[in-house]
């Protein structure tokens, strides 16, 4: 696992040690920012299920200015640390041991808006649709801003959830990337 490209690019990052969380790969990672960037110009990003923080990390290398990293795993949050620091990247993120609809909860209180949200849940547990439907729900995207979910390529999401709609959705053998983003009326 690495650091695709930008200011960090070829950077090696640690795995989650164990079977708890499944690093998105080198590849997936690339068409992912293919699709959205490649690079930003600033933004506040939140990596939900960040497992290693793979994903968090590669948009700050793009150029976005701060993550919030949240994970229930402990393994998976002392390895989110540590590939901050080995990438120095401490100032610019925010890292929570949490549930996530007990950080979206959290997240709403501080009333805080994202321009890239990821939300990469566990296969087995597909929260997709709820999960976009709070954010939705508590304008939790700017208006400009884009929803990235990685999910099971047998999970089928519905093309418009509230006021989200599908901009974009490719497959990769097992995986399948949907990225959402406000309807615009």
């Amino acid at each position: 696992m690495r650091v695709v490209s930008g200011k960090l690019k070829g950077k090696a990052l640690k795995a989650v040690p164990g079977k708890s969380t499944r690093p998105t790969t080198d590849k997936v990672k690339e068409a992912i920012f293919n699709m959205i960037g490649p690079y930003f110009e600033g933004g506040l990003c939140l990596d939900l299920f960040a497992g290693s923080g793979g994903l968090g990390i590669e948009a700050l290398s793009r150029g976005t200015d701060n993550v919030i990293f949240v994970d229930r795993d402990g393994k998976a949050i002392q390895t989110i640390y540590e590939n901050l620091k080995q990438c120095r990247l401490e100032e610019q993120a925010e890292v929570y041991r949490n549930e996530s609809s007990r950080a979206l909860k959290a997240i709403v209180k501080r009333e805080l808006r994202f321009d890239y949200i990821f939300l990469d849940p566990p296969y087995a547990k597909q929260q997709l649709k709820e999960m976009l439907e709070i954010i939705d729900k508590h304008s939790l995207l700017n208006d400009k801003g884009v929803i990235v979910c990685e999910h099971s390529s047998d999970v089928q999401l519905p093309k418009q959830i509230e006021g989200l709609v599908l901009l974009k959705q490719e497959t990769y053998g097992i995986i399948t990337i949907s990225i959402y983003e406000k309807a615009h009326f």
